[in-house]
């Protein structure tokens, strides 16, 4: 693969970003599991914008196997319940790094949990030494623990390796007064503050991954991972693209 060179300082408005995509996400438009075109085009915008110089990691939810909060996992205990959950991540994470690998990215997949064949454990100096030659991060398995969601993942292993930003990929445009595929007269913010997420119970992330990020001033940017190219405006950015949550608007 060339080197492509670095553009210039003002044309990136992040230079290390951390993307959030559920398992769902992958699933594309089936009913279960992972779509590999999808796996692929998500592959192919995160190749483009690492050939500009940012250095991207990614968290990736398992909500397309199993989700422990979901009605497969009926009356199983939670722990093990979310345990099953964190092995649908590291699936959807070793998927995702061949994706990319076929694209000739360099990959690494870091898990919370100890999967020595499938995956790095996570050790946070070692994450961020990835980053640094270039490399795509992929964390899998939550944080390790039950209780916690993938989102709650992103906010720390964004805290931890120094992200610039938190990149929420999702189905719709960004964050709206009212569930968009609901109610047709939802209207989408263009900012918000974290404080108006958590007063609002808005759907972005769970309220421990707000809090999180609202306690250490961490942005994030709602946007329509459907829309091609989306990825890179946001990293660019381009205005009008998803909603950023912010400590202030």
């Amino acid at each position: 693969m060339s080197a492509q060179p670095n553009p210039e300082p003002n044309e990136l408005a992040f230079r290390r970003v951390l993307l959030k995509i559920s398992g769902e996400a992958l699933m594309g438009e089936q009913n279960y599991g992972i779509d590999v075109d999808i796996a692929r085009q998500v592959a192919g915008e995160l190749k483009a914008v690492r050939e500009l110089g940012v250095e991207v990691a990614v968290v990736v939810g398992g909500g397309n196997i199993f989700r422990g909060v979901s009605k497969s996992a009926g009356n199983m205990d939670r722990s093990s319940a979310d345990y099953i959950g964190m092995l649908a991540t590291v699936m959807n994470g070793v998927v995702l790094q061949d994706a990319l690998e076929k694209l000739d990215v360099h990959t690494r997949v870091m898990s919370a949990l100890n999967i020595p064949q499938l995956a790095e454990p996570f050790i946070r100096r070692r994450a961020v030494r990835h980053l640094e030659k270039g490399r795509v991060v992929i964390f899998a398995a939550g944080t390790g623990n039950p209780y916690f969601t993938t989102d709650s993942a992103a906010a720390l292993r964004a805290l931890e390796i120094k992200a610039d930003i938190i990149l929420k990929a999702t189905k719709v445009e960004g964050v709206y007064n009212a569930d968009p595929m609901l109610d047709s007269t939802a209207t989408r913010f263009d900012c918000i503050t974290f404080q108006e997420v958590l007063e609002k119970q808005l759907k972005v992330m769970d309220a421990s991954a707000i809090s999180l990020c609202m306690d250490n001033n961490l942005p994030i940017v709602v946007f329509n991972m459907r829309q091609p190219g989306n990825i890179m405006r946001v990293v660019k950015g381009e205005a009008g693209v998803g909603t950023r949550v912010s400590l202030r608007q």
